[in-house]
């Protein structure tokens, strides 16, 4: 996986902290023009005058419910939209919203006399703090670019007339924030297109060129008659965290229902992105973090009694580690109970577990039905190996065999490996069950991921642990 810059983190936490400090101003010079200035005289104080803190103690209340308003709008992903006029519209929508919660959050505040006008002018006072801030920042970002930080490694695709479009408006429009590195063609370009161009090579060094070069983006621009290889460039692609972002011709613009993007005035239809962006998978790593630990000590007597169980009724380690592949194929190993012979692939070939597998000790079958032997994983998603929801790990000798008979079977190395996922708690988990049908809900996992979606996954675990017909 390619590293994330700092400037990922920087902006959108800088963000986040101006937009506070914005919303927090605007209340207080709300309060100084409502009972300070000529509206004082325009709209006479009946009830005396309020004290400052009041709004001081409100404004830090609900400071939590602006900035999640902006959040649920997308305003925190860094490099947001070239020109500030196109967040003008989402900041006019989240400053609505927060102005209405936060005069629904005044019944909690009953015995303080606040003032209708006050909100009135706030609206419109955090409205024009919040995007001068913004363009401010805005301004920020693009000098960072001009001056190559936090720059994206992106490569063209494509040898047509709007490849060349790209590959020169965006080597010299840095600040849109994408560092060209060079193009890829079906075959070996002419002189006039490899003028002032770097050639980095055919459709099928992909894959090579992407880790070579740390590409973090492909912006495609095929001609119509090379649009077949378009699929094969994302099949090459599979299981390789990599941003394609397709120039769709005018017709497609109009008739598509993908994600459009528009950076420098160029559209780019979104067809492949990050499935967790850095905010997405800190949150994700924290929630592993302290879900594990909880569970953990919640368990720790159970985990005792196993334990007992395990090393009284057969002959062998306690734990039985097997070599998994994960995130971007790294191998990791992977710790279960040991619920088998610890001669269970003497011949040396592995193969999968059945429900009458003779392989099974006298406690291995039981724990093994009810994913009991799962549980000392949880010690690897502390370590950071695996995440508590996510693709089940596999065996590298399994992935080399399934990679070319499963389609997409390599996407699901695009984020961590879990203990439970979406395709097992669907009960699509042991020998007896569709390969590709768990692939395609591993699939649908990574592109609609969500926190309420992992505790969803966990929840419906639980139940499973008991209820599933297909523990195997």
């Amino acid at each position: 996986m390619q590293k994330s810059s700092k400037t990922e983190i920087v902006l959108p936490l800088l963000t986040i902290l101006l937009d506070m400090a914005a919303i927090f101003s605007a209340y207080l010079i709300s309060y100084y023009v409502r009972f300070f200035t000529f509206y004082a005289n325009l709209f006479p104080i009946e009830k005396g005058l309020p004290e400052l803190k009041g709004y001081i103690y409100f404004a830090l209340f609900t400071m939590p419910v602006w900035v999640l308003t902006f959040h649920n709008f997308k305003m925190y992903k860094p490099r947001r939209n070239v020109f500030i006029g196109d967040e003008f519209v989402q900041i006019v929508k989240c400053v609505s919203i927060g102005i209405f919660l936060s005069i629904g959050i005044i019944f909690f505040f009953r015995e303080y006399p606040y003032s209708r006008l006050v909100f009135v002018l706030l609206w419109l006072i955090a409205l024009i703090l919040i995007t001068i801030e913004r363009y401010i920042l805005l301004k920020v970002e693009k000098t960072f670019y001009n001056k190559n930080i936090g720059l994206k490694n992106v490569a063209v695709v494509g040898t047509n007339e709007m490849a060349d479009k790209l590959y020169g408006t965006f080597s010299k429009d840095k600040f849109t924030g994408f560092n060209v590195l060079g193009f890829f063609s079906l075959s070996a370009p002419g002189e006039e297109f490899l003028k002032n161009k770097t050639y980095i090579g055919d459709y099928q060094s992909i894959p090579l060129k992407i880790k070579e070069l740390e590409i973090q983006k492909l912006l495609i621009a095929l001609s119509p008659e090379e649009n077949e290889y378009l699929y094969k460039i994302i099949k090459l692609c599979e299981g390789i965290n990599i941003e394609f972002m397709l120039v769709p011709d005018f017709n497609e613009v109009l008739t598509s229902r993908l994600k459009i993007s528009e950076i420098d005035g160029i559209p780019f239809m979104i067809i492949k992105s990050f499935p967790l962006n850095i905010w997405n998978r800190a949150v994700k790593r924290i929630f592993d973090i302290f879900a594990s630990l909880f569970i953990l000590i919640c368990i720790s007597p159970f985990f005792v009694l196993l334990s007992m169980l395990v090393k009284l009724t057969s002959k062998g380690p306690l734990f039985y580690k097997q070599e998994r592949v994960s995130l971007d194929g790294r191998k990791f190993n992977m710790l279960k109970f040991r619920s088998m012979k610890i001669d269970a692939e003497a011949d040396g070939k592995p193969r999968f577990a059945s429900k009458d597998d003779s392989r099974y000790t006298p406690v291995g079958l039981f724990i093994r039905k009810y994913s009991l032997d799962e549980l000392p994983q949880f010690l690897n998603v502390l370590k950071g190996d695996m995440s508590i929801v996510g693709p089940r790990p596999e065996r590298e000798y399994f992935v080399n065999i399934m990679k070319d008979s499963v389609s997409k079977y390599l996407e699901r190395h695009r984020v961590k490996c879990g203990i439970t996922g979406w395709a097992q708690v669907n009960g699509l988990r042991g020998s007896e069950t569709s390969m590709q049908a768990r692939i395609d809900y591993d699939i649908y996992y990574i592109e609609n991921w969500s926190l309420v979606f992992d505790i969803k996954i966990i929840l419906k675990t639980i139940k499973e642990m008991f209820f599933s017909k297909n523990a195997f």
